[in-house]
């Protein structure tokens, strides 16, 4: 069967997303900004533009890292956080939460070093992240930072898919569509 693509145009950027399969009726469009240096400097200017104030940023490991370093860098080169997939030997302590992914096949856990916890308790924390689509992994980070004790003052992404487009307390730079199973935009 041969690739079937959806364009974009995001942040000034165009760029053509493979569909792929999700199950046998819903496929979703990859976006992918590892490895993509221009398309994660422009969404990354783009989001600190419609910014609320904040104190940190903190993204889940993995593909929300570069959007987040990269954000980080150009305000200043402020200290941001990561929830990881996995503690770490040099994690103090962890905050552990569930999560299940649109993407991810089995139940996962974000975790966040009890370090990073103690330095977020009473900070303004913005969450990013490059998809959100159901918000299972938006909904874990949040859960992270208020057990952190961290202040939550804004949710962003650079695509809001499916139900995530409805969302009110998102800010988003382009929607994505999910596809049916013949790659048909729904």
């Amino acid at each position: 069967m041969e690739q079937k693509y959806y364009h974009m145009n995001i942040a000034g950027c165009e760029r053509d997303l493979p569909i792929c399969p999700l199950n046998d009726k819903l496929q979703i469009a990859g976006f992918v900004i590892f490895g993509d240096p221009e398309l994660t400097t422009a969404c990354a200017k783009e989001l600190l533009a419609r910014a609320p104030e904040y104190d940190y940023l903190i993204s889940a490991e993995a593909k929300g890292i570069p959007l987040v370093h990269e954000m980080a860098r150009l305000a200043g080169n402020q200290k941001y956080f990561l929830a990881r997939k996995a503690p770490k030997l040099y994690m103090t302590g962890v905050l552990d939460v569930k999560v299940r992914s649109i993407t991810t096949a089995k139940e996962q856990h974000l975790y966040l070093d009890t370090a990073d916890a103690a330095i977020m308790k009473g900070k303004k924390i913005l969450i990013v992240d490059d998809v959100i689509s159901t918000g299972e992994s938006l909904r874990a980070m949040e859960q992270l930072v208020e057990e952190a004790g961290g202040v939550i003052c804004g949710r962003m992404t650079i695509l809001a898919e499916g139900d995530a487009q409805e969302r009110k307390d998102l800010i988003y730079l382009e929607k994505l569509p999910l596809f049916d199973a013949q790659g048909n935009a729904i």
